[in-house]
């Protein structure tokens, strides 16, 4: 690391950058009530003496910070809102034999089952929808209400929460999928995305090519 004089605002930017980052450029000028434009080339000469790095998307962090311990603050900096895919539901009055469908045209392992007003009801996977099969030939008789585990026995997320909740609650409640929620009325819960392990996966193979 380069042993240049820095002055009292770029020794400020480190200490913000080690205790916040990664953080971005915006950022550090609202924490020093500065424009980006002001801060722009103690930024430029802070990253090429080698105290910051930049990567895009992420922003600024400490280069003397590990790369493991980057990695795990940047899980907890993500939020779901940010990377939730869009949900696959079917309604509480579709049947086993069309959810089954929907599951292999969705390609998706989980389905979010929602009432006639778009509020969360249950989940079905597909291991309920083949228990369901194993007693019950003739699935299309069958309502997918039947297979589903039913609200409130269904683990969430909520969109302001961060991936790093999410990868957490995905162990704890062994599940392959969350149902993203925001909160509707009577305290009722409207699906408007989902969190999987895949979604997982890619997030940590992106944070892990940005630090390379």
């Amino acid at each position: 690391m380069s042993s240049i004089q820095l002055s009292a605002r770029q020794k400020q930017i480190i200490s913000i950058v080690q205790q916040q980052g990664p953080i971005t450029g915006e950022k550090i000028a609202e924490e020093l009530s500065l424009t980006r434009a002001t801060l722009r080339p103690d930024l430029a000469i802070l990253t090429m003496a080698g105290y910051l790095d930049a990567r895009p998307r992420v922003g600024y962090f400490y280069a003397g910070k590990e790369a493991a311990n980057l990695v795990g603050e940047l899980l907890k900096k993500a939020l779901v809102k940010d990377y939730k895919s869009v949900p696959v539901v079917v309604h509480t009055s579709t049947t086993a034999y069309d959810a089954v469908v929907t599951m292999f045209l969705e390609d998706v392992g989980t389905l979010y089952v929602v009432n006639e007003n778009g509020i969360l009801a249950g989940v079905v996977s597909r291991k309920d929808l083949l228990k369901v099969a194993i007693g019950h030939p003739h699935l299309q008789g069958v309502p997918v209400s039947l297979a589903m585990t039913r609200m409130p026995n269904i683990t969430t997320i909520k969109l302001e929460d961060t991936m790093y909740d999410a990868a957490k609650k995905l162990i704890s409640a062994q599940v392959d999928s969350l149902p993203v929620v925001k909160e509707a009325i009577d305290s009722q819960w409207e699906v408007v995305g989902r969190v999987t392990k895949t979604t997982i996966t890619r997030l940590f193979v992106e944070l892990g090519e940005n630090i390379e």
